[in-house]
């Protein structure tokens, strides 16, 4: 847990520490902190403040998914704005997701355990502030993923789809596929761009062009 705010950070704890199957490794008042935590801990999910002293949640969240046992450890940025203006740098710093620190006990315990199978996490209005930044873009940068090609028609109609918010359920019921299908297309699609999550799927598909 990362937060420059102690009672933020003991709340969290008092909520995660009361869930079945759930250890807090850590907690750090900084981003440098928690850097240095993640290293020594590689714990399967990080809590991230976005604003704080020294170096901000952006900069901590791409060194630590640069350090040792990066491969395992996901980050969830929890924002106290849902028009935050580092949303899309965050995700490409590798955040898998976003909460507003609104977010209910419930959802929050839910979110972590989507994150730690591999999902993407963004709260829906954070999705459409997103996707209102760059498609209102006058002059916006394409830059294709290099394994783009290697994707097959219905793949980059997924990836598409999975960029502008949809879950694989509603995937599925636009392309009238079953959530199976939906699912093996956006996995496949991940394997082939190196995706680590479906944040980062979210992310490729902007920055080549598919919306």
């Amino acid at each position: 847990m990362v937060d420059d705010q102690e009672l933020v950070r003991i709340g969290l704890r008092t909520l995660i520490e009361s869930e079945e199957g759930f250890v807090v490794a850590g907690e750090a008042p900084d981003g440098l902190t928690a850097v240095q935590l993640a290293a020594e801990t590689t714990p399967d999910v990080v809590l991230m403040d976005i604003r704080m002293p020294g170096i901000d949640g952006l900069e901590a969240t791409g060194r630590i998914l640069t350090g040792p046992g990066a491969s395992r450890t996901r980050v969830i940025v929890l924002t106290t704005f849902d028009h935050d203006e580092y949303v899309f740098a965050a995700l490409r710093a590798g955040a898998s997701g976003f909460l507003l620190k609104n977010t209910p006990p419930p959802q929050l315990l839910e979110a972590i355990r989507t994150v730690v199978d591999g999902d993407a996490l963004l709260a829906p209005s954070v999705t459409r502030t997103l996707i209102r930044e760059f498609t209102e873009r006058a002059h916006r940068t394409v830059a294709p993923h290099p394994n783009l090609d290697l994707l097959t028609d219905r793949e980059r109609e997924v990836v598409a789809l999975a960029a502008l918010g949809l879950s694989n359920p509603e995937i599925a019921e636009e392309l009238v596929v079953s959530p199976a299908t939906a699912r093996t297309h956006v996995s496949r699609a991940m394997t082939k761009l190196g995706a680590r999550d479906r944040a980062q799927l979210v992310v490729f598909a902007y920055q080549s062009g598919l919306v």
